[in-house]
């Protein structure tokens, strides 16, 4: 099989269930995380013999597509703010959106030395992002899931990353025994009500617990982190939230209720409500 037979198989075999533009984006990713090629390689050599190993790799890649699974499932890996993050069926995969938060974040603390906490860390890609970026930060990351905590603990150590990785309920946020410059999440904000809307590849495959809040209490979540983030924030400390798009003011009012100031909604690259930061300023 040559390359330019091997992408007409993926045409061929996905064009069901894919649009063409997602299909080229595929097979840019396989060839290069299976066989190190950039995509002019893939240009320049698409008369090329395949190595068998690829062709069986493919094939069973494609038939693993077809039952919609996430490509990222199954290479393992998925790209994150310029850097390779294992992904497993135990953490979401990192969306684009995500990456503009902690562009945020960066963009809005130049200091050194900050105290960061990610709460709710999954594959760890916001923590380690974070750690890699800000001056000197100390960055410290809890999930729930032992399952996740491992995945972050390999990326770290991949990423060659300082990151203190702890297990907590965010529900039920310790005490502070710091006091935090930054503390963010990306929590489960979606609605039950809300799958019906949502492709199988997403609902079939990434966990539901770090998707999905129950149809009565969108706020399971919010509560809790905005309680703590009022108590464990420094004076003047920030914190920043990934939001349901039709749920910025249930959020705004959460933390306003929870004695937060300077609260803001951010629209993502599509125009979406998808954040909100606040700052936590007891001098008012």
């Amino acid at each position: 099989m040559t390359t330019r037979e091997a992408i007409l198989l993926m045409r061929s075999q996905l064009r069901d269930i894919y649009d063409a533009r997602e299909i080229e984006s595929m097979a840019r990713v396989i060839f290069e995380q299976v066989l190190l090629w950039q995509p002019v390689d893939v240009v320049m050599r698409d008369a090329d013999e395949l190595p068998d190993f690829f062709v069986n790799k493919l094939n069973e890649i494609i038939s693993r597509l077809t039952q919609h699974e996430p490509l990222q499932y199954i290479l393992g890996k998925a790209r994150f703010h310029g850097h390779s993050f294992a992904v497993t069926p135990a953490t979401l995969i990192p969306r684009p959106e995500t990456e503009q938060l902690v562009d945020m974040i960066i963009d809005q603390n130049p200091d050194s030395d900050l105290r960061v906490l990610d709460i709710g860390t999954g594959s760890g890609c916001i923590a380690i992002s974070l750690a890699r970026a800000l001056k000197f930060a100390q960055v410290t990351a809890t999930d729930i899931s032992d399952e996740a905590l491992a995945v972050a603990q390999q990326n770290a150590t991949a990423l060659k990353t300082r990151v203190r990785l702890l297990r907590q309920d965010i529900r039920h946020c310790s005490a502070p025994s710091d006091e935090w410059d930054i503390i963010v999440s990306n929590p489960p904000y979606i609605t039950m009500s809300e799958q019906a809307e949502m492709e199988r590849n997403v609902l079939d495959y990434e966990p539901h617990s770090a998707l999905f809040v129950p149809n009565d209490d969108p706020m399971l979540f919010y509560r809790p982190i905005a309680a703590y983030a009022q108590e464990a924030l420094k004076n003047g400390g920030r914190l920043y939230l990934e939001i349901n798009r039709a749920m910025a003011q249930q959020v705004t009012s959460t933390l306003s209720n929870a004695g937060l100031r300077n609260i803001q909604v951010h629209t993502d690259h599509f125009g979406n409500n998808r954040f909100v930061t606040a700052i936590k300023n007891n001098d008012n």
